[in-house]
């Protein structure tokens, strides 16, 4: 009777808060829900009442005032909580009717009826309580209860799936392993394809709204890379739908992720080798049971089928350096026995058109794109097989239809064809990244292969394609590709004097332009930066060496074009240019050379190296007085940061700071320069300049002086030398500091001298002055005289018995003989004289 009663008192109670609970009542309501579970141990007649409860609770809940929702939020957060907690109930119908709850808080339409003086809550507050309350935990842990009932799983992954939208539940679900509980549920058996469908969508919300390599950690089991693998498998070979594709592609990217991980055992459990062969069974045909009867349609699923297995090859090829060296011989192994190498130099080849039963052209090129770009990573990994495969000829024919003249659109579509859309940029510019990753290996077998099929002069074939393509309009695409084969010429022709007079005349030619670029250019964003580094570094390595070549460029004005870069005073082109003028001082036609260019305002070549010293010398903080003079008689050209190194004994196969600073600037570069030019007689230099020259012209003796500073820090840190070799370590360094001082009383010599020359220098200049003005006063004097003359007739008769007088006294004394004598008088004259 008791029983009854309280079946009696449930219905009530149902039919109380048929249209939504109060938050005040939910509390109470959640403890009846309690009791009703305890119940149905002894009584099964309780399930009914506990499922309308349970119903009940996915109903909008109900709030008196609007601060409600914040005052019962800890209660009804820890309510939905129970909710979790009631999956324990050995209960299918009750275990449903909780996933049927849940699945409810995300219906957003508001009940029909209120309680008096009631409102609905807000549409996402039993949201934001079920991730307080942390639901989505509880129902992952919930799954181990439910692993052997099929409808009650497929419900739980229904409210999960539901729930895993939020990146708040998704946190708490990884907490409790739910990518690995997901992954292993995925080969379960289900006739209508729930259960894959569901979990494969709940394992990308935890992609998207968690840590990824969190999530690929927890799928890195080798059960559940079998799991995932079997799935793939079987909707490959039986699925015929479209959604059986599209399904299979997301598993497929979920692969992907997992090979990006080194501790994921996709090699041990099979699947790699399996995805291998998918990859390239179209393109090469191969003995495995499994393709046997497969065969892709043109679908655009299985196009993008095509693509994510190119992809894994790609992601497999990747970072050899974070595998195991048995992992990667294993990945070097499968790659090789699966004709990898074959199978994407099939699409090294001009387009075709294509068939009735083919892919279109767009695709054609977007898997031809995907294939070069892929066999990038791949070829460096497998030299052998890429030049049995005779890769380079291939290459190189591609090439040759790159800049050939048969017409062919590309369609530009994907991410690899960027820039190619009505031409053959994208194919040339991956092609191009293929023989880039193979030459960069500096492979001598390679490297000979391609220049034994003229391929340096196809390069500079196709470098003058690209050059003048580029002027038609500029792109990243463009810059990169003559970038790209700037590099492989430099690769090639290094150390090899016959490759370099091959370069020669033609390379110069074009190597002269990039030299001459705008400098404005150089920060628009395009890779202007780095075509001009290709460029100095083609320049260096097929140029300097042969004189041919040298000769070329220096009849070019290559040295000035140099120098004018140099002039631009940029940290990062500095040195390299530096570095190809002290390789060129080899030549001796380069010193005249350097010596006839002028900059701006007539600026010398020596100048302007003495002015990249001072730069340097400001940047590495060395100590100098305001006329530029040593201060430091110990250490002259030490930097502030050399200064504060402790002294560490190193072995004697190991440099020193003071030795490693030689490669960390441009002093010793600029001190190279300086000394083939000459330190006397270098014009358009200043006195502040000549303070400086006498700091570069000891710069051999102040760094010998440096490395004895720290042999003897060295030594007295571990010894005690004996009276001798003390005395002497004590001389050396006395040496060290005598020359600073001789160096820092030249330049006061040379500052004195400087000023005694200015000081003479104004004295003539007030010299020149005080003879101008006393001409003008004697103009002044002679002009007032004249207006006497003019005004007083007095001062002008005064003035002419002056003149005759003086004339009287010019003549000579002895009377010529029968000679004529001429008046001075002119007669008829009526002006003053």
């Amino acid at each position: 009777d008791l029983e009854k009663e309280q079946l009696k008192t449930l219905k009530k109670v149902v039919k109380r808060f048929e249209n939504g609970l109060p938050l005040k009542d939910l509390a109470q309501v959640i403890e009846i829900l309690n009791l009703c579970a305890e119940k149905m141990n002894e009584q099964e007649a309780f399930t009914e009442p506990l499922c309308e409860l349970i119903k009940l609770c996915g109903l909008p809940f109900q709030k008196k005032k609007l601060s409600d929702e914040v005052s019962y939020s800890m209660a009804v957060s820890k309510s939905i909580a129970q909710l979790g907690y009631l999956m324990r109930v050995p209960s299918s119908q009750v275990r449903i009717q909780i996933c049927k709850c849940v699945v409810s808080f995300y219906n957003t339409e508001l009940p029909r009826k209120l309680l008096p003086g009631y409102q609905p809550t807000s549409a996402n507050y039993k949201i934001q309580m079920a991730e307080l309350g942390g639901l989505a935990e509880t129902l992952i842990l919930s799954l181990a209860l439910v692993e052997n009932q099929l409808t009650e799983k497929l419900w739980v992954l229904k409210a999960l799936q539901h729930l895993s939208s939020s990146g708040v539940n998704c946190r708490l679900m990884m907490k409790a392993q739910a990518a690995s509980r997901l992954c292993l549920y995925l080969n379960g058996v289900d006739p209508s394809g729930q259960l894959v469908f569901r979990s494969s969508e709940i394992l990308w919300n935890l992609l998207e709204n968690t840590s990824k390599e969190e999530v690929v950690n927890q799928l890195s089991s080798l059960e559940c890379v079998h799991a995932l693998k079997e799935v793939f498998v079987d909707l490959l070979m039986h699925g015929f739908r479209h959604y059986d594709r599209q399904l299979r592609n997301d598993l497929l990217v979920i692969a992907t992720l997992l090979a990006e991980n080194p501790a994921a055992p996709m090699i041990e459990s099979g699947f790699a080798k399996l995805l291998i062969v998918l990859a390239t069974f179209t393109e090469v045909k191969i003995p495995n049971p499994l393709v046997k009867d497969l065969k892709l349609t043109y679908s655009y699923e299985d196009f993008e089928l095509k693509k994510l297995l190119f992809n894994v090859i790609g992601v497999l090829s990747k970072d050899p350096c974070a595998l195991s060296l048995f992992l990667f011989v294993l990945t070097l192994q499968l790659l090789s026995e699966n004709n990898v190498m074959p199978a994407l130099l099939y699409y090294v080849k001009p387009n075709q058109k294509p068939g009735f039963h083919d892919w279109s052209a767009a695709q054609y090129e977007e898997l031809q794109l995907h294939a070069i770009a892929i066999l990038a990573s791949v070829a460096p990994l497998l030299v052998d097989k890429y030049l049995s495969c005779q890769a380079n000829t291939l290459l190189l024919v591609f090439l040759e239809w790159c800049i050939g003249q048969d017409p062919f659109f590309g369609h530009g579509n994907s991410f690899h064809g960027t820039g190619g859309r009505g031409n053959k940029l994208a194919q040339m510019r991956y092609s191009l990244r293929v023989l880039r990753s193979v030459v960069s290996l500096y492979d001598d077998a390679v490297n000979l292969n391609l220049c034994d099929q003229g391929a340096i002069n196809q390069l500079l074939d196709v470098l003058k394609y690209a050059a003048h393509k580029s002027k038609e309009k500029e792109d990243a695409v463009l810059l990169e590709i003559q970038a790209d084969i700037l590099f492989l010429l430099s690769a090639l022709c290094e150390n090899d004097l016959h490759r370099k007079e091959l370069f020669s005349y033609e390379g110069v030619d074009i190597l002269i332009p990039f030299i001459q670029m705008d400098p404005k250019k150089l920060y628009s964003g395009l890779g202007h930066n780095c075509l001009l580094f290709s460029a100095l570094d083609c320049l260096w390595s097929c140029v300097i060496g042969c004189y041919v070549a040298e000769d070329y460029f220096l009849e070019k004005q290559g040295i000035f074009l140099l120098l004018d870069l140099l002039a631009l005073k940029q940290k990062n082109l500095c040195n390299i240019i530096l570095g190809i003028l002290v390789e060129f001082c080899d030549n001796p036609k380069t010193t005249s050379h350097i010596s006839t260019w002028r900059g701006e305002k007539d600026q010398t070549a020596a100048n302007l190296l003495i002015q990249l010293w001072r730069q340097e010398e400001l940047e590495l903080g060395v100590k100098r007085d305001r006329y530029g003079r040593i201060v430091d008689m110990k250490r002259p050209i030490a930097g502030s940061f050399q200064k504060q190194q402790e002294v560490i004994p190193m072995p004697a196969n190991c440099p020193s700071f003071a030795i490693m600073e030689i490669s960390e600037n441009v002093r010793a570069k600029l001190y190279s320069l300086l000394c083939k030019l000459g330190f006397e007689n270098l014009p358009g230099l200043s006195a502040k300049d000549f303070v400086t020259l006498a700091i570069i012209r000891r710069y051999i003796d102040f760094k010998v002086g440096e490395v004895w500073h720290e042999l003897c820090a060295e030594l007295k840190e571990e010894f005690r030398p004996v009276a001798s070799d003390e005395e002497a370590l004590k001389v050396i360094s006395e040496i060290s500091e005598d020359t600073g001082r001789m160096i820092a009383a030249l330049q006061t010599e040379v500052l004195e001298s400087q000023h005694h020359q200015e000081i003479q220098e104004e004295e003539k200049t007030y010299t020149k002055i005080q003879a101008t003005h006393k001409q003008r006063e004697m103009v002044h004097k002679s002009w007032e005289n004249f207006l006497t003359r003019t005004s007083n007739y007095e001062a002008l008769k005064k003035a002419k018995r002056l003149q005759e007088k003086s004339i009287e006294a010019s003549r000579s004394k002895l009377k010529t003989q029968n000679g004529a004598v001429h008046s001075t008088d002119i007669k008829g004259l009526g002006t003053t004289v």
